[in-house]
């Protein structure tokens, strides 16, 4: 059952395989896939499985299979569509690196021809179609999710009604224990303070005020059209957010590392993984809106103990410009061969820890000393990298799973920047995902901060929505 509004892994299927044979030589004789020759029985197992896509959120999208078996062009015409919805299963039906500006995060690599002919040869062009799409928990769960709201919805949490006067604190409301579940869900209210009766309280009434501010409604506290409009998803929109959660799987390598951190970027958490289970969970602060934090792939290869930051020119432009000496002072920065420096300590932007990673867009995950913004449900506030909650104890568990941990140590005490290098990279994923997983499996719609769901609802077919977009709040100068 899919849980309530806004707010791993994934295994590869042995048959996945399939697609990505060994060279010629090493896999002996192959019929390519311009040689393959339709039948008529693969012909009705790949018109069962594209009538079947909308278990995959495909069904707003057109496969045709204009074909037929009997001749050279129907050949070349069902290979074509094969091959298209083959690569919708397996790599995705849009590419990110087209709606996206900045995607670097690893891709799936199969050959859909020699799988495909393959297939064909064998007469299991269904087998092989199904093996293609990730094959994880969490992506069958998505899927049954997608089929019961296609069907109406079925167990899902019921909309919150118009009314035709707002609620205001202190009234009661038959509708009240649904806004408090919302609520919940969203992260604006603690679970304890929930209310299952019908009074509008005080604690509901600062969780709303604190959802206006970060939408840019005024915080009054009433729960009127527009604070509905935050809360409230129809079927059809949940329905569109799991499509594109799916569709986002499928952009992912079906093995990811076993050990490695992501980092999802709309709900603003870190997870770290070491060898396949989950070793830590902690909050981050990612890029406000209109400094958005990219989807990377970039690992981590050392640490840097008391760094130094120096301020970009597009950060000195816009934030430092006018700024007095006597403010670079109090702040510890000073120019250097033409450049603001701040110089390691407490106030440092990058507080005492910097995590370094290997991308040229200079992302990389850093302490800070604005500890407060941990403290907010929104938590994009930086302008792009990653602030980790309490950046230090995690650069030691990093260091100790290392071996490394008193190398970190004695660079720490020197108060100093100083250089720690890994004795191996740790991959680091900065990921979109806009619907996540509760302690029981059960997929939660999340916030979309950066409105990163219309470019791909609409590649997959569906109409343009109105989503209430994250306010861009004011944040300090750091990266």
């Amino acid at each position: 059952m899919l849980k309530a509004l806004i707010a791993g892994s994934l295994l590869v299927s042995p048959l996945m395989l399939a697609g990505c044979g060994k060279s010629g030589e090493q896999a002996g004789a192959s019929t390519s896939v311009e040689d393959a020759r339709w039948s008529d029985a693969t012909v009705a197992q790949l018109r069962k499985a594209i009538d079947a896509r909308a278990a995959h959120g495909l069904d707003r999208m057109r496969f045709d299979i204009s074909g037929e078996a009997g001749s050279v062009e129907g050949q070349g015409a069902l290979t074509q569509s094969a091959l298209r919805y083959a690569s919708a299963l397996a790599q995705g039906a849009a590419n990110p690196n087209k709606l996206y500006k900045i995607y670097t995060l690893p891709r799936p690599k199969v050959d859909l021809k020699r799988g495909l002919a393959e297939a064909i040869a064998k007469g299991k062009v269904d087998v092989w179609l199904e093996s293609l799409a990730p094959h994880d928990a969490g992506y069958r769960k998505l899927s049954q999710a997608y089929l019961a709201l296609r069907k109406g919805g079925n167990g899902t949490p019921a909309a919150i009604p118009a009314a035709a006067e707002p609620l205001k604190p202190s009234e009661t409301d038959k509708r009240v224990p649904i806004i408090a579940r919302q609520l919940v869900a969203s992260d604006y209210l603690p679970r304890e303070q929930a209310s299952n009766g019908h009074l509008y309280t005080q604690p509901m009434v600062r969780a709303v005020k604190q959802m206006q501010a970060d939408y840019g409604i005024d915080p009054d506290g009433v729960v009127g059209d527009d604070v509905l409009e935050v809360l409230n998803l129809s079927d059809a929109d949940r329905a569109r957010v799991i499509a594109v959660a799916m569709e986002r799987a499928r952009w992912l390598e079906r093995v990811a590392p076993a050990t490695r951190i992501d980092v999802n970027i709309a709900a603003a958490r870190l997870n770290y993984w070491r060898d396949g289970k989950l070793i830590d969970s902690r909050r981050v602060v990612v890029g406000k809106p209109e400094h958005e934090t990219p989807q990377l792939g970039s690992p981590i290869w050392r640490l840097v103990a008391n760094p130094t930051w120096t301020v970009p020119r597009s950060i000195e432009k816009r934030e430092l410009a006018g700024k007095s000496a006597a403010y670079l002072r109090r702040n510890n920065m000073a120019r250097k061969d033409g450049w603001i420096v701040q110089q390691p300590g407490p106030k440092n932007s990058l507080g005492l820890v910097k995590f370094d990673m290997k991308n040229e867009h200079l992302i990389y995950l850093h302490d800070t000393p604005a500890k407060q913004l941990f403290n907010e449900v929104q938590r994009q506030r930086s302008h792009g990298c990653v602030r980790v909650q309490d950046a230090l104890g995690f650069a030691e568990l990093l260091a100790r799973d290392a071996g490394v941990l008193d190398e970190w140590k004695k660079a720490r005490a020197t108060g100093k920047e100083s250089f720690v290098k890994l004795p191996y990279e740790i991959p680091v994923r900065l990921l979109y995902q806009t619907v996540v997983f509760d302690q029981a499996g059960e997929p939660v719609i999340r916030a979309d901060p950066y409105g990163w769901n219309e470019k791909v609802s609409t590649a997959l077919g569906f109409p343009a929505s109105r989503d209430m977009r994250l306010r861009a709040a004011v944040g300090d100068v750091g990266p």
